[in-house]
């Protein structure tokens, strides 16, 4: 089969884009040049004009921004939202009781976990730091849970097991499945990755607590005392900061000494602190129950971003108009929507242009972008791995492994979403060849991106503000978590591929 393969100089220039964005992402440093530079080259070999290789930057991130405005668009109504309960205080609200359930270290270890997943995959890790952080750590540290604990745990649910299947909001596996073909629908690397997120993030707590059992404490408030007596860090916190390279790094700086105040929650609080868990239960379930066999439509495609999104839209009206009265939740919502737009694009714009470049990889999409049809399009990245074929071990384990690397590889920069293109588009092309399904390579590639870039295994990665928050080493902190991490994954990765 490789030998009716013929490689072109925008072949070898895609493979020369992705070679230069792998080694720029060793070197921790963002991508985006290295992106747009290599997408300039291919297009000038490709169409041979230099005005087609200048417009083919622009349409690369035009198209990419078509293929994933829904995902924009629903972090930018979730986190209106959640501004929308925060000056209601129902998101506090919607913590608080959990305290009350901490009686000792162990169970302030399970509260923890708990609570942080389930904020993170509806929120993301990054607003649902601070809110954990400022209500339920002194707590966990009160009943004799470690403050290093305490932020492994933090950050293994929140920024691991949470971010890593992105389930509800469904960035992640939206740009993977994007990224690995038409073919592969995103429900399908959603669900994948959700079960090897909690495989994994099961297997690095359990690790996790076996590692630190013997530091817990009898439950006393000496230890918090002890503990705000610390110093933050900012000095390390500073320069660890300054080596960060995505824009995640800006997102927790922005995290790093939020701490609510002491707050009287009104009834409209307590309204929505109940109404908003209700709510996403119910899509949820809408979600989930009909792929377990019941008799309910199956939401496809785009519909489940859309019930997410529309439901966080009402809810932020709701709330805004409880807080704000008609008249004035007129002006107030559409704050709220445009401070979502702005987080948007400050935690993915800089994903459009490296995406533009890895779509160039499959002929559907690099047919919009150089304006031809599919079908006298390349398919550059699946051509070079036909032509590599003999080269690649069949093996479903290795192959696993290998993209599971790469995935790890694309996270070293300290984000863990810059490199799900490569994931993905690397996806598409194997599976077919190996005879392993793109969405588990998928779904295995983004758990190597997210589990190492998204605040886990990497120090300069917005790790930093657990570490911040909970005033310890960030360096220890990811002693502390590296080989229960990484025997995490490397179980999930072989029970995917025996699996699926």
């Amino acid at each position: 089969m490789s030998q009716a393969v013929t490689l072109t100089a925008a072949h070898w220039m895609y493979l020369l884009g992705v070679a230069a964005i792998i080694v720029t992402m060793i070197f921790r440093a963002n991508v985006v040049v290295p992106s747009i530079l290599a997408t300039f080259l291919v297009g000038l070999a490709w169409t041979g004009s230099g005005i087609g290789a200048v417009s083919s930057v622009f349409n690369a991130s035009f198209v990419a921004a078509k293929e994933l405005f829904n995902i924009f668009l629903v972090i930018a109504l979730m986190t209106a939202l959640l501004n929308s309960l925060k000056v209601l205080e129902a998101d506090i609200l919607m913590v608080r009781p959990f305290k009350a359930v901490m009686k000792d270290g162990r169970s302030g270890f399970l509260v923890l976990a708990l609570v942080t997943y389930l904020i993170s995959l509806f929120f993301w890790p990054t607003p649902a730091i601070p809110l954990v952080s400022a209500v339920l750590l002194p707590a966990a540290i009160a009943a004799g849970l470690p403050p290093l604990a305490s932020a492994a745990v933090i950050a293994i649910a929140g920024q691991g097991m949470a971010l890593s299947s992105d389930y509800v909001i469904g960035v992640a596996p939206g740009i993977s499945a994007r990224a690995a073909g038409a073919a592969v629908q995103a429900a399908t690397v959603a669900d994948r990755a959700l079960v090897l997120s909690l495989v994994t993030g099961l297997i690095a707590l359990a690790l996790t607590y076996w590692k630190i059992r013997g530091t817990i404490m009898p439950p006393s408030s000496l230890h918090l005392v002890r503990w705000q007596a610390r110093a933050s860090n900012d000095a390390e916190l500073h320069a660890i900061e300054e080596q960060g390279s995505f824009d995640k790094a800006e997102l927790a700086r922005g995290t790093l000494h939020e701490e609510p105040e002491p707050v009287t929650v009104g009834s409209a609080g307590r309204l929505f602190a109940i109404l908003t868990p209700i709510v996403f239960g119910i899509v949820v379930a809408l979600m989930v129950l009909p792929r377990l066999g019941l008799p309910l439509p199956t939401l496809r495609g785009g519909d489940a971003a859309a019930l997410i999104g529309g439901a966080a839209a009402l809810l932020m009206l709701g709330a805004t108009l409880a807080k704000c009265g008609a008249r004035q939740m007129l002006e107030t919502s559409a704050d709220h929507v445009t401070d979502g737009f702005v987080f948007a694009f400050r935690a993915m714009g800089s994903v459009l242009p490296i995406a533009g470049f890895f779509f160039l990889g499959a002929g559907e999409t690099a047919a919009s972008v150089f304006g031809g049809s599919a079908a006298s399009t390349p398919s550059l990245l699946f051509d070079l791995v036909r032509a590599a074929e003999s080269w690649i071990p069949h093996n479903h384990i290795l192959v696993g492994f290998g993209v599971l690397i790469v995935g790890m590889v694309t996270g070293i920069d300290g984000s863990g979403f810059s490199g799900l293109p490569l994931t993905g588009a690397l996806s598409g092309a194997l599976g077919a060849q190996v005879g392993l399904d793109p969405a588990t390579l998928a779904a295995i590639g983004q758990m190597g991106a997210v589990w190492t870039g998204g605040g886990t295994l990497i120090a300069w990665s917005s790790l930093i503000a657990v570490a911040g928050f909970a005033r310890v080493p960030v360096l220890k902190l990811v002693q502390l978590m590296m080989l229960p991490v990484l025997a995490g994954l490397a179980v999930s990765t072989v029970l995917a591929v025996l699996i699926w």
